[in-house]
């Protein structure tokens, strides 16, 4: 299965360190960030989960959660989660799937379908394409897929930079710029024509080309 960007997120049922869950149940009308782990007790994921615990107010202040996944029981990631505390000063406290038998990982598309077997004779190495981040709109569009080789850790400070940019052009004509932040300008969509644009965007805008529309940031808040 081979998952787009617009395409629905597949709903699945999970056992987590917060219990078993229903994706959709549990992710409600909220924008989700999934991240997935190959394998538990692997260095790189150890430093991420616990940097993602401390920004984890960012999340929760955009409204976001977060909800990891990695091949490895849930009584393992809760052996883990001391193990990442005691490196980075913090244990995560958002919900961990353990997805021992690949259901989720192959519905994802992060391993192929074909897949056999469950997690006890699988190493990091061969789940070394569980390592993607996907984050989910509140009408279960998945909206972004990023995937990371083993070697390099994420940027979490850049999956929040890519949820402003999403919240941000899912309410209004606009789209954001190459290193956009929160408060730079933004660009008014092609499809916008100048009539319509000049009712959404009272304040005008600098044309940089004509295809090229820009509109500050703050006037999109009043």
């Amino acid at each position: 299965m081979s998952l787009k960007i617009n395409d629905t997120a597949p709903n699945f049922n999970a056992d987590t360190t917060h219990g078993k869950i229903n994706f959709y149940d549990w992710s409600k009308e909220k924008w989700v960030v999934i991240f997935s782990h190959p394998k538990n007790f692997t260095p790189v994921c150890t430093t991420e989960l616990g940097n993602l615990q401390k920004i984890k107010k960012s999340f929760d202040e955009r409204n976001v959660k977060i909800l990891g996944l990695s091949v490895d029981p849930v009584e393992d990631h809760e052996k883990w989660s001391k193990d990442i505390e005691d490196v980075t000063g913090y244990k995560p406290d958002y919900p961990l799937i353990g997805d021992k038998n690949l259901e989720i990982s192959k519905i994802y598309g992060m391993l192929p379908a074909s897949t056999s077997g469950d997690y006890k004779n699988r190493t990091a190495v061969d789940n070394q394409t569980v390592r993607s981040v996907f984050i989910i709109s509140p009408d279960k569009k998945i909206k972004l897929i990023l995937s990371y080789p083993m070697s390099t850790g994420r940027n979490f400070d850049e999956i929040v930079r890519v949820i402003d940019s999403l919240k941000l052009t899912a309410s209004h004509k606009v789209a954001t710029p190459a290193n956009w932040k929160k408060g730079d300008n933004v660009i008014i969509v092609p499809a916008v024509k100048d009539d319509e644009a000049k009712k959404l965007f009272p304040d005008g805008w600098k044309t940089v080309k004509p295809y090229i529309r820009e509109v500050k940031h703050q006037d999109l808040e009043k």
